[in-house]
């Protein structure tokens, strides 16, 4: 039996695997409430021992030393495992475990965005907007094609018209750098519906992402309902570029509970009008299929295959 865990800023998910696209007792943990993951691990253990664990973690994975990007949580690799007594223990990015379960999923788990025919022979990404903005790509690679990391959530903000650019110039007066992740995030949702409403000299009730989609839904804020719309918008863009980055022809995947929370409110109109919108190159991204996952524990289904897949390799 295996531990498996993905890891992100908010939430802990922990379950147990006895073999590859198998979790059993799923157990979700805030991250708030731990002082870091051996904690976290420990209260989710019990007395329970397993020998081996893989950590999806969602921060870079960079030598010995893990600190993630949008939580106080850090750790040493193999103080870890020495803590827990493990014989194994694998950590990786946590889009890497999105991606490792892409080829693994059934028709049923996925929903056509933008229908179109993937190319088997060329790379496919996967985009997950959470309390980050996470990405990966699985890259062709002989019998298995090789999940790989990437930060590209941090590129560059690039407005597209008049009121974007209002966001990065109004974003810009106390941040150093404007990304992607700013906005096409939880915490992005929340402060696209409050700056939207700043620049029209308005104030926004919503404290929370979930107030925002529920102002949203029920159409009780304006700039909540346009947040909403143009995250959707600025989440093609994002796809587009990614698509174009890499030649992402085995298509994109959008993954992640918050897209699954916001439901029939996320305008696929708006991202495919924003994924095709590159100019001389709008021909080539109306052939990329785009795929929503819809299912809510991929991270931890990517971590048991990447533990029995022969790229995992021996553990440090």
């Amino acid at each position: 039996m295996r531990l498996v865990a993905d890891i992100g800023g908010t939430n802990a998910r922990f379950a147990l695997s006895p073999r590859g696209g198998v979790v059993e007792e799923l157990r979700v943990l805030a991250v708030r409430d731990y002082a870091g993951p051996a904690a976290a691990i420990r209260a989710y253990l019990g007395d329970r021992r397993v020998a081996s664990a893989v950590l999806a973690v969602a921060t870079p994975v960079e030598g010995d030393e893990v600190a993630f990007t949008n939580s106080p949580w850090r750790f040493s690799r193999k103080a870890l495992r020495a803590e827990l007594g493990l014989e194994r223990l694998l950590v990786i990015n946590d889009m890497v475990a999105h991606a490792a379960v892409l080829p693994h999923l059934e028709e049923e788990d996925l929903r056509p965005i933008l229908r179109n025919g993937a190319c088997a022979d060329r790379p496919a990404a996967v985009i997950a907007p959470g309390t980050g903005l996470g990405i990966a790509m699985l890259v062709p690679c002989g019998p298995r094609p090789l999940p790989l990391p990437s930060e590209g959530g941090h590129c560059s903000f690039a407005p597209a018209d008049a009121r974007e650019r209002a966001l990065l110039a109004l974003l810009e007066k106390d941040r150093e750098h404007v990304s992607f992740e700013r906005f096409v995030s939880g915490p992005g949702l929340l402060l696209l519906a409050r700056a939207l409403a700043e620049l029209d000299g308005r104030g926004c009730p919503a404290k929370t992402p979930p107030e925002v989609t529920a102002l949203a839904r029920r159409a009780g804020c304006p700039h909540c309902a346009e947040a909403v719309r143009l995250f959707s918008a600025l989440l093609g863009a994002f796809a587009g570029d990614i698509a174009l980055t890499l030649g992402a022809r085995g298509g994109i995947y959008l993954s992640g509970g918050l897209l699954l929370a916001l439901d029939t409110l996320f305008d696929r109109e708006a991202f495919g009008e924003r994924f095709r919108a590159k100019g001389r190159l709008a021909w080539y991204l109306a052939r990329i299929p785009v795929h929503q996952v819809m299912r809510a524990d991929t991270g931890l289904l990517g971590a048991t295959w990447y533990a029995v897949e022969e790229w995992a390799g021996p553990a440090p």
